[in-house]
């Protein structure tokens, strides 16, 4: 059974951009800044809020014998993440204004 008490969980457009980023396959943190769609000063800071809420979840690389500096972290979503990522997809289709001809009326 659900309870349909407790709130849909909440998710920034930040967030949502990097689930849909992720979609596809895992990267890392900087990958997801290339494109221009989060900021580099925000993707880490987001994505360590969204580890913490369950949406994305994250492994460390092994760093080679000699480098120097820290390893990447790859993340990916978790199934939890997708659901809210699709639940959201699902609210703004069924809140989406038809715009046609000064048309008022959700489609």
């Amino acid at each position: 059974m659900t309870d349909i008490t407790l709130p849909l969980p909440r998710l920034s457009n930040s967030e949502r951009i990097i689930l849909e980023q992720l979609q596809g396959e895992e990267q890392f943190g900087l990958q997801l800044a290339d494109n221009g769609a989060v900021k580099r000063g925000t993707v880490y800071v987001t994505l360590a809020r969204m580890e913490r809420k369950g949406y994305v979840a994250s492994r460390q690389e092994a760093l080679p014998a000699g480098a120097i500096g820290l390893p990447r972290r790859w993340y990916h979503p978790t199934p939890y993440g997708r659901r809210i990522l699709d639940a959201w997809k699902v609210a703004e289709q069924m809140f989406a204004v038809d715009t046609r001809a000064g048309a008022r009326e959700c489609v």
